[in-house]
């Protein structure tokens, strides 16, 4: 019995070693230096919209359980931004970076879990690219900190690091591919409807009306994101994988508004080059010039045996890991379709498979004076948080609850609020998204199945 599992464990033991055994710096340095200064330039995007987004609104939609998390008063998230952007710069540098790193991760978290109108799974994935930068000792070399402190330069750094920022890239390229495996996406929806609002665009203006666009585009946006990251892995694909993955986000920052993700993960995807590529391409501009080579590191091999506190580390990588590969399938447990219940939608790598044009309106009952009116939301909302409200269940339900909230205050003790959303998705014909008949002041929020949302979704 000995010598029969002898075989099967020594492989896993084998994997789990060279995780430990050392690699070149260059590729995270590089990648560092190019995530700190996106990250700048985010921010300092970002400024002018502080106020619209953050300070004027009445009312923020929060994430379930962290109503809590709420903006500073006065000029306090101009602070915060502010932080932000010398963090980032920090970052970029590698000046206190063992500090920088954490602080951004803190501050981009607590901006992103202000207002669930402006989620978008680019600010998300920053946000999870920051909390792994905290362990990543991307610092050891071309930094500040290795400047000021000798003894903390170090040319390598452990394999699982350059992995675990691989593996974080990879996991919302193929899960975009996977999402994009549904009808509509396969029928051209919504991507037809996109292109005709994009057809005054100089040059390719004419080619997005032609009838192959919205095919052309949404299989080619499919097949790209299932197979670039095996693509980038496999080193006789890689330089043709790597210079589609350009193509693909320069077509995508050209045609759509998506903001600086297309520009992270371009940067990102060099970080499935070798290791020492940095290296080598300043290695052959140094030879042009007569400049002395910059001289590889000698790598280290894998331990002969883990320690307990390696083990361990890997016991929280793979925990980590496991819980990115699982938590975008949990949509998966709830019945109807996705794209119109939004059960499960966020934090799963959806990127713009729907498209959703509605309205909501809200009814308050006061059952003990017999009276029913229309609640006016102007004033209380802003425009682009009604637009996103309207074809979103889990935001309608929490600006009910704020509206009964205020009601009771105004000496309303039992009212009743309902409301009629009226939605079209992808092109369909508008239908009634959430039961107008149920109060939704009684519905309380939950993780579970919402039997309030109307499934019966029309083709």
């Amino acid at each position: 019995m000995v010598t029969s599992a002898a075989p099967s464990v020594a492989p896993r033991a084998s994997l789990a070693r060279r995780l430990f055994a050392t690699v070149d710096i260059a590729s995270l340095v590089c990648f560092r230096v190019l995530f700190g200064l996106l990250m700048f330039i985010e921010v300092w995007r970002d400024l002018p919209e502080i106020a619209d987004v953050y300070i004027e609104p009445e009312f923020h939609f929060t994430f379930h359980g962290l109503a809590w998390v709420r903006p500073l008063p006065g000029d306090g998230m101009y602070v915060v931004f502010g932080v932000l952007g010398l963090a980032a710069l920090c970052v970029t540098i590698g000046l206190c970076y063992r500090a920088a790193a954490p602080v951004f991760f803190l501050g981009i978290s607590y901006v992103f879990l202000l207002e669930q109108g402006v989620y978008l799974n680019h600010i998300y994935l920053i946000a999870l690219i920051s909390f792994l930068m905290i362990f990543v000792p991307a610092h050891r070399a071309g930094s500040v900190d290795a400047w000021l402190r000798p003894r903390l330069h170090d040319p390598t750094a452990p394999a699982w690091a350059l992995w675990l920022v691989r593996a974080q890239i990879g996991i919302p390229y193929f899960y975009a591919g996977l999402a994009k495996l549904n009808p509509d996406w396969l029928r051209g929806e919504p991507m037809r409807m996109w292109l005709r609002e994009r057809d005054d665009l100089p040059l390719v203006g004419p080619l997005l009306r032609e009838w192959w666009a919205p095919y052309f585009f949404s299989y080619g946006g499919l097949v790209f994101d299932l197979l670039v990251v095996p693509a980038l892995l496999w080193r006789r694909t890689r330089a043709w994988a790597f210079a589609l993955a350009l193509c693909f986000h320069l077509i995508n920052t050209a045609v759509f508004s998506i903001g600086i993700f297309p520009w992270v993960m371009m940067a990102a995807t060099t970080i499935f080059f070798e290791p020492d590529w940095p290296r080598r391409l300043r290695n052959r501009a140094a030879a042009l010039v007569g400049a002395p080579p910059w001289p590889a590191p000698l790598p280290a091999a894998p331990p002969a045996r883990l320690r307990r506190s390696q083990r361990a580390l890997l016991t929280g990588l793979g925990v980590y890991v496991a819980w990115q590969l699982l938590f975008p399938l949990r949509h998966w447990l709830y019945p109807g379709d996705v794209a119109w219940t939004e059960e499960g939608h966020k934090f799963a790598w959806r990127m713009k498979l729907r498209d959703k044009d509605g309205y909501v309106r809200f009814y308050a009952t006061d059952p003990e004076r017999g009276e029913t009116w229309k609640i006016e939301t102007r004033g209380r909302l802003t425009g682009w948080q009604r637009e996103e409200m309207s074809g979103r269940p889990e935001m309608i339900l929490q600006f009910a609850h704020y509206l009964a909230d205020d009601l009771r205050r105004r000496g309303h003790p039992a009212i009743e609020i309902r409301a009629v959303a009226l939605v079209a998705l992808n092109g369909r014909a508008p239908q009634m998204l959430i039961d107008p008949t149920v109060d939704l002041a009684r519905v309380e929020p939950s993780l579970r199945p919402s039997p309030w949302i109307l499934h019966d979704l029309a083709d």
